[in-house]
């Protein structure tokens, strides 16, 4: 099995300038088959701009927090595709339907705590638990998660749930990677530093301008280290964070020219 073969599914990817779509891109451009969620009916103009670039792309709109939105992401992938081999799990950074309420932790409540772990870690649970049955039939599988900068390595103020979801991102990251090691299916996660989306304020663009690359990533370079975890070039790569940040990690003179 090579990756023109493959079948991926590649959820949260409705934004045509998100992470989730510039995934589908390099999966499709790679020649794998992909299936694209998202919660609303944009999803629809994603497909046809796959399709217009020659990639084999079908989509289905889906709310990931629900067992039924789980399932019709299955059965849509089988129908039109066969059994995954890959899944990307990206939903959960931003929704048009209903953004999350961020919080710092001494005026979260528990309801907005519970939305923000559903969106931003459960779904991830939800889709990794519905395709490894496949995977294992086949002795072959990807699972790509996209955590964050925020959460398993750094934080900023105000947010306290989706750091802890991103973190708990890691820890999901980690142990399904070594409950699946066996069956020849690797776990792996992305965590990107600022990145320019159409939905990047001022402020987050002058916080990747402060990078020691100076400038904020782009969606396309996170899907390029997505891509490299989602081939069959990273079989021995499993349980592994791949930070995508300028190097904003790992600066000590923050300030210094």
């Amino acid at each position: 099995m090579d990756e023109s073969s493959g079948i991926a599914i590649v959820t949260g990817a409705g934004s045509a300038e998100g992470i989730g779509f510039a995934v589908a891109k390099a999966l499709g451009d790679a020649g794998m088959h992909v299936l694209i969620t998202a919660t609303t009916d944009r999803i629809r103009t994603r497909v046809s701009e796959l399709r217009a670039r020659g990639v084999d792309a079908d989509g289905v709109v889906a709310d990931l927090t629900e067992d039924r939105g789980v399932d019709a992401v299955m059965d849509a992938a089988r129908e039109a595709f066969g059994a995954p081999t890959v899944v990307v799990n990206n939903a959960g950074l931003t929704s048009v339907s209903r953004a999350d309420s961020p919080a710092p932790i001494d005026a979260i409540s528990l309801a907005e705590w519970q939305t923000s772990i559903d969106r931003n870690l459960t779904t991830a649970l939800r889709m990794t638990r519905a395709v490894l049955p496949a995977m294992i039939d086949a002795g072959y599988g990807r699972i790509v998660n996209v955590a964050s900068l925020s959460g398993p390595v750094m934080a900023y103020r105000g947010d306290v749930a989706y750091h802890a979801a991103k973190a708990g991102m890691v820890g999901l990251t980690r142990a399904a990677a070594i409950d699946v090691a066996c069956f020849g299916i690797t776990v792996n996660a992305v965590a990107p530093g600022w990145i320019a989306t159409s939905s990047s304020s001022e402020h987050e663009l002058s916080m990747g301008a402060a990078t020691p690359i100076g400038r904020s990533g782009t969606a396309d370079e996170v899907a390029s280290a997505v891509r490299f975890l989602a081939g069959r070039d990273a079989s021995y790569i499993t349980g592994q964070i791949l930070v995508v940040d300028g190097a904003n990690s790992i600066d000590e003179e923050r300030g210094m020219p």
